[in-house]
Order: C-alpha cells, then structure tokens, then sequence
C-alpha cells in the first residue's frame, strides 16, 4: 500500500476520533489519551506490531486493550476508536492517526507546533523565554518539540508551518562558504 494512501486512512480516522471526541465534549480527554499513547509507541516499538499482527483476531485485541485501558486511563472514547482500528486491521497507522489527531487538535485550538533543534538541551529558564518569544512572534500559544542535534554546533534550529529560523553555527558557515565561493 502505498504511503499517501495510508495517510489518508489515518487522516480519516483522526478526523472521526476527533469529532466522536467533540460530540462527547471529551476532547480533552483524548488529547491525554493521545499523548499517553504516543509515549507508549516512543517506549515500546514493538506495541504496534503486536496489535497489527495479522495473525492475532480481532476479539483478542479486543480484550487485551480492555485490559490495558484502565492502566493507561484511558478514556471511552479511545478504546472505541482502538476497538475500530483492531475490527478493521488498521492498528499498523496508529501512530499516523495518533499524529493527525494531534494536529486537528492544533488547528482548532489556535496552537501552532514548533520544532526546535539545539545541540544540548535548554534549561527550563530558556526553555521558558524562548516559548515566550515564538508566542509573541507567531500570536499564538506554541508547542515546542525539542530535538538534539550535536552536528550543529551552536545555536537554534526553528521551524514552524513552512518557515524556518536557521540560527545555528552550522548554518553560519553554510551561508558562509556559499558566499565565499561566489554562491550568491
């Protein structure tokens, strides 16, 4: 199957999990559930193919994810979103579906995600201040995925939407190297 049609798929089970989630006024709810599942599938690489295996039924993923949810605390509405992707196959998207969630989530609620690679974490004042910063550049409340990139040398990597603020060492010298060849 080809990769634009498995996001699709997913795209379409975040939108109907996201508006069941609505007309339940259990959004925020799920979006709990969404991060304890995306945690989950971080920690365990092998939770999604135990449950997309094909040679296990229906039923009995039925009942392990029964077993599971209360541990997890999961919600109703997110069990029966599981339960459908488990009756219909589709649990090897889950994590396609956990992200468009995420995402649908963002857009209605004025949140834009940010991405912001550095070479060693940020202390939580930094951390702090520079959320500050993109909220009062971007005019909304932001959410900050950090990265670690050591090959950057120094510096902040942003990116947000379709921009990018390249600030780092290695970027410098890039941009650099490009003028010293005579690039722009």
């Amino acid at each position: 199957m080809k990769k634009d049609s498995k996001t699709k798929i997913a795209s379409t089970y975040a939108l109907a999990l996201y508006e069941g989630a609505e007309q339940r006024r259990a959004v925020e709810a799920v979006v709990k559930d969404v991060e304890t599942l995306t945690a989950l599938l971080r920690e365990d690489k092998n939770f999604v193919a135990y449950l997309a295996n094909p040679l296990w039924d229906a039923a009995a993923k039925k009942s392990a994810l029964k077993s599971i949810a209360p541990k997890l605390k999961l919600s109703s509405e997110t069990l029966n979103c599981l339960d459908i992707l488990a009756d219909n196959g589709r649990f090897g998207e889950l994590a396609l579906i956990l992200d468009g969630f995420r995402k649908i989530y963002y857009q209605k609620h004025g949140i834009e995600e940010v991405e912001v690679a550095s070479v060693k974490a940020l202390s939580p004042a930094q951390d702090k201040k520079l959320k500050a910063e993109l909220e009062k550049l971007l005019q909304k409340k932001v959410v900050v995925n950090y990265l670690i990139m050591p090959e950057l040398l120094g510096g902040l990597r942003i990116k947000y939407g379709s921009s990018m603020i390249d600030d780092t060492l290695a970027g410098k010298l890039n941009r650099l190297e490009l003028v010293m060849k005579g690039g722009r």
